[in-house]
């Protein structure tokens, strides 16, 4: 594996944190930016995870579809509204994919997180811990996530999933 520079680490940091920001403040529009033309964007629990099982709670397999999934959360859905937070780890970094340049072109990492929810007439309450698995890679514009998993630990979601995690 290919130590990364200062400006990849940095860059690495500012996807998880720019993802995060994105998400806490609803600004859903920009969430599928986040991501390649053709990337996924998959909720598994973590026991199907573990044993192997594909079966995710859900799959959204292109921009496209992420983009039909925001239209469905600010147009369709009707729920209680309520503000997320994220924490996010510092991410590991487990491979490194090198270009005929010898620069850094992808990256596998891990990086726990947890999702705080808060209702608007109620407390903050722990509503989503896991750990993404990335594969995230060089664009011209900067690095993006070709394929996120978010692997949470309890089977126990809240009500229902609305918001990305």
């Amino acid at each position: 594996m290919q130590a990364l520079d200062f400006d990849t680490f940095q860059q690495l940091l500012a996807l998880h944190t720019d993802y995060a920001l994105a998400c806490d403040s609803a600004d859903w529009e920009r969430w599928p930016d986040f991501f390649t033309e053709d990337g996924s964007y998959r909720l598994q629990p973590r026991e199907n995870h573990e044993q192997g099982l594909s079966l995710c709670l859900l799959a959204l397999e292109s921009q496209a579809m992420m983009r039909d999934r925001v239209y469905g959360v600010k147009e369709t859905l009707y729920h209680d509204p309520y503000y997320q937070r994220h924490i996010v780890g510092l991410p590991r970094v487990l491979r490194t994919e090198t270009g005929p340049d010898g620069r850094v072109s992808a990256l596998h990492t891990q990086a726990n997180y947890a999702v705080f929810r808060t209702k608007l007439d109620g407390e903050s309450t722990v509503f989503n811990v896991g750990v993404y698995h990335d594969h995230i890679v060089s664009t011209p514009a900067g690095l993006k996530l070709h394929a996120r998993l978010c692997v949470y630990d309890s089977e126990m979601i809240a009500n229902s999933l609305i918001y990305p995690i």
